[in-house]
């Protein structure tokens, strides 16, 4: 089933690497991707659909719409903003990709139903979190490698 990636002309090649991230994390669960959207934004979609739909007026990392798991196959959509993502990889040291796949992989969790409202949610979460940050490394060097060939001078434009 595809997994598609929307996301600014200008920004790097990207959906190999992270439908793979995806198929990857959702492994871990036993489960596959079925029809999945991840939309790479700036940060106004994700503050208008926070707003609307959890009533939270502002920007946020990754918000997750699940339409559910049919055959072992889960599908919905994933938010990301760009701007966010920018501004936590500075914060925490990482690089663009790094975070980028952790936030795919956070928003892959929530689709494949896991929670972090509670303190033993959380802890799970970020445990599963980790798991597929280390089942995807090599999918995270594929980023990498975008983002370090997108940020030469000179370098064309992404059309993938």
């Amino acid at each position: 089933m595809p997994i598609s990636v929307r996301k600014p002309r200008s920004f790097p090649a990207v959906t190999a690497p992270l439908g793979a991230i995806v198929a990857a994390t959702l492994a871990l669960e036993s489960l596959r991707p079925g029809e999945i959207a991840l939309l790479l934004t700036d940060d106004e979609a994700p503050r208008a659909l926070n707003r609307r739909w959890r009533r939270i007026d502002r920007a946020t990392d990754v918000l997750s719409f699940g339409y559910g798991t049919r055959a072992g196959r889960v599908s919905g959509d994933v938010v990301i903003s760009l701007d966010r993502m920018a501004e936590q990889a500075r914060r925490f040291r990482t690089g663009p990709a790094r975070e980028l796949a952790r936030l795919v992989i956070h928003g892959t969790l929530h689709l494949a139903g896991h929670d972090h409202h509670a303190a033993a949610e959380r802890r799970a979460m970020r445990a599963l979190e980790r798991r597929a940050m280390s089942a995807s490394r090599a999918h995270v060097a594929r980023l990498a490698r975008g983002f370090a060939r997108a940020a030469r001078p000179g370098a064309p434009a992404s059309r993938r």
